[in-house]
């Protein structure tokens, strides 16, 4: 159940990102285990490894950088929470929506450094996920909430990157 009557009330009654974030990976996990797709060994496989912890430390340094933005600002975290301010500064300069754009790296990231083909697979799926079940409708709280301020946001930076 969401909120979309009062969107200036809260985004949402359920925080959906988190969800789903652990739930790809969970169902990742099983797939591979149960569904085992292939994977390069030798130098490419290294290389992937490689590649997927740099998407990790990438991921994590975005996450940690918006949320310290965000605590600066003195507004929540929690995308089911209301807004008490509208945050365009640091990362969000580049993103409407970096934690996000971080979960997915993140997702992609632990495929590369597991060798899971499943979790590679889901990170969009968790990117078109998070943006229909919270994305739109943080959209439409933020408007409500802060008016031609986020539109003009909007116009400014991009919704992923």
């Amino acid at each position: 159940m969401s909120d979309r009557s009062h969107p200036e009330d809260r985004p949402n009654t359920i925080p959906w990102p988190p969800i789903l974030l652990v739930g790809f990976i969970a169902l990742g996990f099983a797939l591979g285990r149960f569904v085992p797709l292939g994977w390069p060994a030798g130098m490419w496989g290294d290389l992937l490894t490689g590649l997927g912890l740099f998407l990790i430390i990438l991921a994590l340094i975005i996450d940690v950088t918006a949320m310290r933005t965000m605590a600066a600002a003195k507004t929540t975290i929690l995308p089911h929470q209301r807004s008490d301010h509208l945050v365009t500064r640091g990362i969000f300069r580049f993103s409407r929506n970096p934690i996000y754009v971080a979960n997915v790296m993140l997702i992609a990231g632990i495929g590369l450094f597991a060798g899971n083909a499943w979790l590679l697979l889901l990170a969009p799926v968790d990117g078109l996920a998070t943006q229909k079940l919270a994305i739109e409708r943080e959209e439409a709280h933020l408007e409500a909430r802060f008016g031609k301020t986020y539109r003009d946001y909007k116009k400014k930076v991009n919704r992923w990157i």
